[in-house]
């Protein structure tokens, strides 16, 4: 009786249970009742085909010469694997091939002593059909083929008489994979089919369907005897010639662009702010207001597009109603719009006061975790329509695995190293050769999108960047916050902050204010400054300094909110080093004199001025046209446009009117922050699998609980034939009763069968405790658990021998 891998996993102690689960912690998610439910799961399809993509290609390889040397009985042997590595040139050592194969019985994907090793279920179903790029043997495609290559002799005279044609398709097939397809039109198509018509006649090729052929295993080994029967092997990964910089230009180059990802997110979040975008019906943003907020921000279209998902996804954007949105604004007499609009939530006022470090990281982290790939935006789906930003097509599961995996192979390098992205993609075919198959666009995206964001610099990945990975890979998030957005006690977390607040330049609280009224700001400014200068200035160019301008307008919106000319004054003395231009001051006092000179109130609206000559100008204005005014008095014109129609066009038009109230005070407020009511729902998804590792302890608690599992199964196989599957009746029920009661006294093992709530019937060796009230109590020796059943679905009993 051949060895089946439930018996080889009780054969296991519970450290070795313990180290399969670690390396496959899908098997124990969740906990599976006994060893054969565990071995079903380990040789299921997706399970298998899961330990394989975390294989390098060397243990493929060593699992394909496993697989090439199975026996018809299904066995194979680790000498035969030797012999067949050993006939490579310049061929891996014995020790790396069984150091491959002893990783593959970690994983339990092979079992057995080595003179007698199994595949588990279903890796040959995941795997090619062709091992080592060898087709299937002669036997199996064709008695004829067959005959031939039981012939060596007559085999080698064959291949010999091939014409160059014919023996150049046989050595392209024989590097693997040995199928190929005959084109049935185009050019050099009679020349090619002339040539397989040749090898098909000599059984040489095997067909195997209309157009499409077969090379056999045995040809293939022949063709092969100068490389070896399993073809070039790759114990090592790929030479890298990387170039070195030193760690701190690594840094530096990484730091600088730290300072202006959150410089391009804070303009983009602030153009939504004042403008917010209206959201597609089918989800997403359009295609206009992408490029209308990226003109507005300052920044290109993709980066846009990367800054807008990252945020949202770190809660910083959300989607409000444009009705709710216009109420609180007080734009009564507008056509209220309709839909979702995208503006920022409150969360997004806390993160602009924060730290440059500590908003780096929370954008950084929602990019790691992200199930997005901005890549897709801009692209056609498979109906052929663009795909949107925060739409549902660009939504990808397996987004942060390629991500992490990209900056994993910058983590192994020594610090300074920066490959390039051709170099980054061989060495992941080589680590994970499953996983990288067709996933070249994304690597190479997420490397870009690392080094938008700053994580790498030249190329390179930073020593915070390091930290961030170390830290978002050391433990599972809680399910409820799995982007690790809320504040948290972790040290490790405080690491990346304090390592990248160390490395930027310190906030600075003052300017230099130049003679043509632009402002400098020598370094990233600090939040009270910053926000001081968004009112009084405008913001002209980032960099290295950071450049406003102040004008009339930048004046007048200070005043607006509720600035004095006295005040304007002293904030540009206290926060200038250089002498206040005297054009500045001029430019303060004129605007000041002009501010409040026309006021409004509602009427719908009016305007009273003591400056008559000014109302004149007014109703003459053809700019105000719109506005229909009508004179009441020599002081007071009236419109039946509402208040804040009449200040817009009045600003537009280059007067400076400010509102009053009834008493006929000034009414100076500042802009409303428009804020999302809710926050985002592409949340990324939390995986119980990936998030983290269960702790020793845990894994050999749990092969403990499923030893317990399994010998209360294989003693349920063992029941008398008395307690299965019986038909409740009367007389068995009391036959039960009365076995019971006897057990209890003699205080002995009885089996129940019994009815659970389900409707099965089952079978529990179990020592009975006591009997009242309608239940039994009893206790199961084996998982030291209290059972309690109830008498009514007892169907027999039995004592134990």
């Amino acid at each position: 009786m051949s060895l089946t891998l439930a018996d080889h996993l009780r054969s296991l102690p519970d450290d070795g249970l313990a180290t399969v689960f670690e390396l496959r912690p899908d098997l124990v998610v969740p906990v599976p009742a006994d060893m054969s439910a565990l071995a079903i799961r380990a040789q299921s399809r997706v399970s298998v085909a899961r330990a394989l993509d975390g294989l390098d290609l060397f243990t493929l390889e060593i699992l394909d010469a496993l697989r090439l040397s199975q026996d018809e009985d299904g066995s194979m042997s680790v000498n035969a694997v030797l012999a067949l590595s050993s006939a490579v040139p310049g061929g891996p050592e014995p020790a790396a091939v069984r150091a491959a194969v002893d990783r593959l019985r970690a994983l339990a994907l092979i079992f057995g002593p080595d003179h007698d090793v199994h595949l588990a279920g279903s890796v040959n179903e995941v795997c090619s059909p062709y091992p080592a790029g060898l087709g299937r043997p002669g036997a199996d495609l064709d008695p004829e083929v067959a005959a031939l290559c039981a012939d060596p002799a007559r085999l080698r005279r064959t291949l010999l008489a091939a014409p160059p044609p014919a023996r150049a398709v046989l050595d392209r097939l024989a590097a693997g994979p040995p199928v190929g397809t005959v084109t049935t039109n185009g050019p050099g198509t009679a020349k090619s089919e002339n040539t397989v018509d040749w090898l098909v006649e000599n059984r040489l090729l095997a067909r195997t369907g209309e157009g499409t052929v077969e090379l056999p295993r045995e040809v293939g080994l022949v063709l092969r005897r100068d490389a070896g029967p399993l073809g070039p092997l790759h114990p090592q990964p790929p030479a890298r010639d990387v170039t070195r910089h030193p760690e701190a230009a690594v840094d530096s180059a990484g730091t600088g662009q730290v300072m202006e990802a959150v410089r391009q997110a804070e303009a983009l979040l602030e153009t939504l702010a004042d403008e917010p975008a209206t959201l597609l019906r089918s989800g997403g943003l359009g295609v206009r207001d992408l490029r209308r907020i990226a003109r507005a921000a300052g920044v290109t279209e993709p980066a846009a597009a990367l800054l807008c998902e990252v945020s949202y996804v770190a809660g910083l954007l959300g989607d409000a109603d444009a009705a709710d949105r216009a109420a609180r604004r007080g734009t009564t007499g507008f056509a209220r719009p309709t839909g979702q609009l995208l503006l920022p939530t409150a969360a997004y006022d806390t993160w602009r006061t924060a730290p440059l470090a500590q908003r780096w990281a929370t954008l950084a982290r929602a990019w790691l975790a992200m199930t997005r790939e901005p890549r897709l935006i801009g692209e056609r789906d498979d109906r052929d329509r663009p795909v949107n930003v925060l739409s549902q097509e660009a939504a990808r599961a397996g987004a942060p695995a390629t991500r992490r995996a990209a900056l994993e192979v910058l983590a192994a390098l020594p610090p300074g190293s920066g490959p390039t992205p051709d170099e980054v993609l061989a060495e992941l075919a080589w680590q994970t050769p499953r996983r990288s198959v067709g996933r070249t666009p994304a690597i190479e995206a997420a490397l870009r999108e690392a080094a938008q964001l700053g994580l790498t610099g030249l190329g390179g990945l930073t020593s915070y960047g390091r930290l961030l990975l170390a830290e978002t890979g050391s433990a599972a998030r809680d399910e409820d916050d799995p982007l690790g957005l809320r504040a948290s006690e972790d040290p490790v977390e405080h690491q990346v902050i304090a390592a990248l607040d160390a490395l930027l330049p310190p906030p600075v609280d003052h300017v230099l204010i130049q003679a043509d009224l632009t402002v400098v700001v020598p370094g990233p400014p600090e939040p009270a400054l910053a926000a001081e200068l968004a009112l009084v200035a405008e913001h002209e160019s980032a960099g290295g300094a950071t450049v406003y301008r102040v004008t009339a307008d930048s004046v007048r919106r200070a005043f607006d909110a509720g600035y004095a000319g006295s005040d304007l004054h002293a904030l540009f003395r206290r926060r200038s080093r250089t002498p206040v231009p005297q054009a500045l001051t001029y430019l303060i006092d004129d605007v000041g004199r002009r501010h409040g000179g026309l006021r409004t109130g509602s009427a719908a609206a009016y305007l009273r001025s003591d400056d008559e000559p000014l109302l004149a100008e007014l109703l003459v204005d053809r700019r105000l046209a719109s506005l229909s005014l009508r004179r009441l008095a020599p002081t007071v014109l009236v419109t039946r446009t509402a208040l804040g129609r009449v200040l817009a066009i009045l600003r537009e038009a280059g007067y400076a009117p400010v509102p009053e109230d009834a008493s006929g005070a000034v009414v100076l407020t500042r802009p409303t922050a428009l804020r999302a009511t809710r926050g985002p729902t592409l949340r990324p998804a939390y995986d119980p699998i990936g998030g983290g590792r269960l702790t020793r302890p845990r894994l050999l608690g749990i092969a403990e609980q499923i030893r317990h599992g399994d010998a209360a199964a294989r003693a349920a196989r063992r029941a008398p034939v008395t307690v299965r599957a019986r038909l409740m009746d009367g007389q068995a029920h009391t036959q039960a009763l009365a076995i019971l009661q006897q057990a209890l006294r003699e205080k002995a093992r009885v089996w129940v069968g019994y009815v659970d709530s389900h409707g099965a019937t089952a079978q529990r060796l179990v020592r009975p405790v006591s009997i009242g009230a309608g239940y039994l109590r009893a206790e199961d020796e084996r998982t030291d658990m209290l059972h309690t059943f109830a008498l009514h679905r007892i169907t027999a009993a039995a004592l134990a021998e």
